[in-house]
């Protein structure tokens, strides 16, 4: 491949769990619930596709387990923000470092303390024809059967989200007591959205240790969680959005890659400068911040985000 191939390539690769993760906090976030726990999700995700796929030897199998992990984290926080009504803040964050300390704890258990384990990949699957299309073949349809996933999701919830049931779904995020009123049961709903997103977050963990390497590492999600939460902000709560910005953000990971293997040198009035390797490494959290900074303000998510619903009696 060219480097303009290789580059777009490893972009898509990148986007692959944010956009998974991101798809499912938008169903999250659109129905009334903010799920800042996905970090510890993916994370969760991320352990529980590799120790399966170790185990069995199977990347299928690791891939189930990733998104019942999910799930079940996702009935977890549910459970304690939609049922219990807690600080959907203060519950996400305890999941979040609870993950930290689960994940590497099991992980030393079962494998060692110098593990050298490994789990199958989910290898590429080239698409007849069209992977031999130039420039965009490989770019495109040279890819693990997740990053076909997420173009085919992305289409499906935004689908979703105009059917009847995603309006409601939609209604509890902006109006959760003219929802119920219209008859729509907003706790189940809201529920099932969570349940929804921690899915997606396992399954974008699993992404991790299944398509990008074969192994696992304490706290490897690196922040991957709350740049997908920064990816639903800037894609404006919609599906495709969510997308498009999830592509930017994987380009500026992929971009810090790229400066790295080919010297870190630039060029700035005449001079050349050397770049520190951890300067470039920042390189994806500086976008987040500054993507952050110049639009959280005026992008207004649904209207009921972030705040429990009491059916009056």
């Amino acid at each position: 491949m060219t480097g303009l191939e290789e580059f777009l390539s490893g972009t898509i690769r990148l986007s692959a769990p944010l956009i998974l993760a991101a798809l499912g906090e938008i169903v999250s976030q659109r129905s009334g619930v903010i799920n800042i726990s996905i970090e510890g999700m993916m994370l969760g995700g991320a352990f529980a596709g590799f120790a399966a796929g170790a185990v069995t030897g199977s990347a299928g199998a690791g891939l189930l387990a990733a998104a019942a992990a999910g799930a079940l984290l996702g009935c977890v926080f549910a459970f304690l923000c939609v049922v219990r009504n807690a600080d959907q803040i203060v519950a996400g964050m305890g999941i979040n470092i609870a993950m930290i300390g689960l994940t590497g704890a099991l992980f030393r258990a079962i494998f060692g303390m110098e593990s050298l384990a490994t789990a199958p990949r989910l290898e590429d699957y080239p698409i007849p024809v069209l992977s031999g299309l130039p420039v965009v073949g490989k770019v495109f349809f040279d890819q693990s059967v997740l990053v076909y996933a997420c173009g085919a999701l992305a289409l499906g919830i935004w689908l979703f989200l105009r059917s009847p049931q995603g309006l409601g779904l939609r209604a509890c995020g902006v109006r959760p007591e003219a929802a119920d009123a219209a008859g729509v049961r907003v706790g189940l709903t809201r529920f099932a959205a969570v349940v929804f997103g921690g899915t997606m977050a396992g399954i974008a963990g699993a992404y991790l240790t299944l398509a990008q390497t074969s192994s696992f590492a304490e706290n490897m999600t690196s922040g991957r969680g709350f740049i997908a939460l920064a990816v639903v902000i800037f894609g404006r709560w919609h599906p495709i959005g969510a997308v498009l910005a999830a592509l930017i953000f994987g380009g500026a990971n992929e971009a810090q890659f790229w400066f790295q293997a080919r010297g870190s040198q630039a060029m700035i009035a005449g001079v050349q400068v050397h770049i520190p390797y951890q300067a470039l490494l920042a390189l994806p959290y500086v976008v987040t911040l500054a993507v952050l900074t110049v639009f959280a303000g005026s992008y207004r998510g649904p209207r009921a985000l972030g705040k429990p619903y009491v059916r009056s009696r």
